[in-house]
């Protein structure tokens, strides 16, 4: 995601021609948007945004059970 907003914002600076990004190539400008590319090819074939998603999803399930123990008065166990 920060790839995609750097992108923007050096396409708009680019575009309105601002400071010094109007003096850069095109190249360097769109790069942003190919490294957002690479990145999710990445992390596509490693896993790493299903296995995020699934900590999420844990984590709201944890604290839903929490805090429906925490409704009936049954106090956590200690670990």
């Amino acid at each position: 995601m920060w790839f995609l907003i750097a992108g923007v914002g050096l396409l708009l600076l680019k575009y309105l021609e601002v400071g010094f990004v109007a003096e850069w190539s095109w190249w360097v400008v769109l790069s942003p948007f190919a490294l957002a590319v690479l990145w999710w090819a990445w992390a596509d074939a490693t896993g790493y945004t299903k296995r995020k998603a699934m900590e999420r999803m844990d984590q709201k399930k944890q604290q839903r059970l929490d805090r429906q123990r925490e409704a009936l008065g049954i106090k956590q166990r200690r670990r």
